[in-house]
């Protein structure tokens, strides 16, 4: 059945800047588990704490620039470039560079709070 999302749910962020999360597909927008779809804008100077997710995120950025830290280094992430990470791997999201950053974050299986696995 084709199924047409209206409008995103808006989740809460962590980090230390309000961060702007809109999810169109997932646990709370649709109640799918397997997949999550979200549209994500992070202003200038926004970082959050580490993570190791027990999902596969794929991460395509729209416009600025996403810093992506990760075991053994880091990656800027610029417009109209991805990033992949697997289940277990530790990393952690940041915006450092004027103007922030919009992207949209693809999880498999879904994001939930109790599978991303924050740092303290």
């Amino acid at each position: 059945m084709v199924k047409i999302v209206p409008r995103p749910t808006v989740i809460e962020a962590a980090g230390n800047k309000p961060k702007i999360i809109e999810e169109y597909v997932g646990r709370p927008s649709t109640g799918t588990g397997e997949v999550s779809v979200a549209r994500m804008r992070s202003p200038s100077g926004w970082s959050e704490p580490g993570q190791r997710p027990e999902f596969r995120e794929i991460t395509l950025v729209l416009t600025g620039t996403l810093r992506v830290e990760f075991h053994d280094g880091a990656a800027d992430v610029h417009a109209g470039q991805a990033i992949i990470s697997e289940p277990g791997d530790w990393i952690r999201y940041s915006t450092p560079a004027d103007g922030g950053a919009e992207y949209v974050a693809i999880c498999l299986p879904a994001f939930s709070p109790g599978s991303v696995h924050r740092d303290s």
